[in-house]
């Protein structure tokens, strides 16, 4: 029997973040066994805003094999320790989502149990930030890297990045060609297709150049030029839970608060969404992500840049959006992947997790030419669950608030959420119970970090805590406050480590 051969061409319709992280990993996985080619439009803008990220990118790139300190410095990078959320819960308010745990185990009951508890009997002030290293870290300013000793307080955190998402797409666009990738330049203005399957059998470009393939994988952003206009893949709208459906961009000068150079991402909610601030070497980024529903884009534009921390670098432009998910990421022999899969506005930061992890799953699941329909079954299941387990954490920050003074506000208070979410919210405030799939990717402290930061506090501890009596609680409480405090005074600041370890060359006028 005639074994299947593998792959033997790909394409990649669609340059940016998604693109040449797509061509960078293939190449990468397939080495020189099968030929990837990256169609893009220099006449085509990306969205290229300034990037938060989350940890797994770390892997992301440690997989690529690059240098940390190399890919902070051509992306004009900085470090992440977490977001400040402001005005969420409550006018007034604010708190931080950390990478990494709270305080440090010191019983078979998990920290955050005794902390509840504690907490709920009066014997502890403060909110439970106060036992992140994390935030101490942020809040100082300071940045180092996380201990690899597991019995230090150092090592109970964890970080991401900031950068430039332009710089990061030509920083792989030079990894991914110098191991064979292809790229073309023009714009796709035709697909054709095969007649006995519908599989896509090539693109041709506006010059007229036909570019056959076995595989294609769409990075055309929104537009799903493969995915959605040839393929009609289908299109799951959840502006009903997650409204907001614009955003307004800009760059500001890096001036920051009191000159700060912050190690963390920061939200802020506004009358009709929220406002990011994402801190890199050369710039600040902002924008202002909002429901059209309540605000037109000029107000959004105007509240914008009467909120930034520095003067603006550019005009302000307007990204429209529908979030929400294909119903079908992989159909036929094409992978949406990045903009053309799905939106989720960039509350937590997960627009290149999701581009990432579903180009691993590609690589895991990765088809030979019979391309066997159980491997798009299995990558779409696994992909839509990503998705609407990342949807529902989102959901959680509009639902938990307790603000009524805009429209906004009034309407994500009245709106029914999902039952996995509600089911999750109703075992935390009954008994502060954190019930999740090991699988997702927001992990129990994310989860506490919402709900305690906007206000949903369980009417009792865990049973457990209770039945601890014997364990010095508040003698192990103190020991871990004092063991972060020294250990953030010992820290240099964000500056100083970038400026000794990974600082870009000035931007040329």
């Amino acid at each position: 029997m005639t074994q299947p051969a593998p792959l033997k061409s790909i394409v990649i319709v669609g340059g940016g973040s998604a693109g040449w992280m797509t061509a960078a990993a293939l190449s990468h996985a397939v080495g020189s066994a099968c030929a990837i080619t990256l169609i893009e439009s220099e006449a085509i803008g990306t969205v290229g805003v300034g990037e938060a990220t989350i940890p797994p990118i770390r892997h992301f790139n440690q997989r690529l094999g690059i240098d940390e300190a190399t890919f902070v410095r051509e992306t004009q990078g900085s470090y992440k320790l977490g977001i400040e959320f402001v005005d969420w819960g409550e006018l007034g308010h604010r708190y931080f989502h950390p990478f990494g745990q709270y305080g440090a185990e010191f019983d078979s009951v998990p920290f955050y149990h005794h902390w509840m508890h504690e907490h709920l009997a009066g014997r502890i002030d403060g909110p439970i930030d106060d036992f992140s290293m994390c935030w101490a870290m942020a809040r100082a300013g300071k940045f180092s890297h996380p201990a690899a000793d597991r019995r230090m307080i150092q090592s109970t955190f964890d970080y991401a990045y900031h950068f430039d998402a332009g710089l990061y797409a030509a920083f792989l666009r030079r990894f991914a060609e110098s191991r064979g990738v292809v790229r073309k330049e023009g714009r796709v203005v035709d697909v054709a297709s095969r007649a006995e399957d519908g599989f896509i059998a090539a693109v041709t470009l506006d010059d007229g150049t036909r570019i056959a393939g076995e595989f294609f994988v769409d990075c055309s952003g929104f537009r799903g030029l493969l995915i959605e206009e040839a393929l009609e893949a289908g299109y799951d709208n959840w502006q009903h839970w997650l409204p907001c459906d614009r955003a307004v961009a800009v760059p500001s000068e890096r001036a920051g608060e009191r000159g700060e150079f912050t190690p963390y991402t920061r939200s802020t909610a506004r009358a009709a969404g929220w406002q990011w601030r994402i801190p890199l070497q050369h710039r600040t980024g902002n924008g202002y992500v909002h429901c059209s529903q309540f605000i037109s884009e000029d107000e959004a534009a105007a509240t914008l840049l009467a909120n930034l921390d520095g003067k603006a670098l550019a005009d302000p432009r307007t990204l429209r959006f529908v979030t929400g998910k294909r119903r079908e990421f992989w159909k036929r022999n094409c992978v949406a992947i990045g903009l053309s899969a799905g939106f989720m506005e960039p509350l937590e930061s997960t627009s290149l997790h999701l581009i990432q992890y579903g180009i691993l799953r590609l690589i895991a699941l990765l088809p030979d030419s019979a391309m066997s329909p159980l491997l798009a079954r299995e990558y779409n299941a696994q992909t839509a669950l990503e998705y609407e387990r990342i949807r529902d954490f989102l959901i959680l920050h509009y639902k938990a608030s307790t603000r009524d003074d805009s429209e906004l506000w009034r309407y994500c208070a009245a709106m029914p959420i999902p039952d996995s979410l509600q089911y999750k919210i109703d075992h935390f405030r009954e008994g502060g119970m954190l019930v999740s799939d090991e699988r997702e990717l927001f992990a129990n402290p994310s989860w506490i970090a919402v709900y305690l930061g906007q206000g949903i506090v369980p009417k009792r501890a865990p049973a457990l805590a209770e039945m601890r009596g014997s364990v010095p609680v508040a003698e192990r409480l103190a020991q871990i406050r004092q063991a972060m405090a020294e250990a953030v005074a010992a820290m240099p600041s964000h500056g100083e480590f970038v400026a000794r370890h990974c600082a870009a060359p000035p931007i040329s006028a």
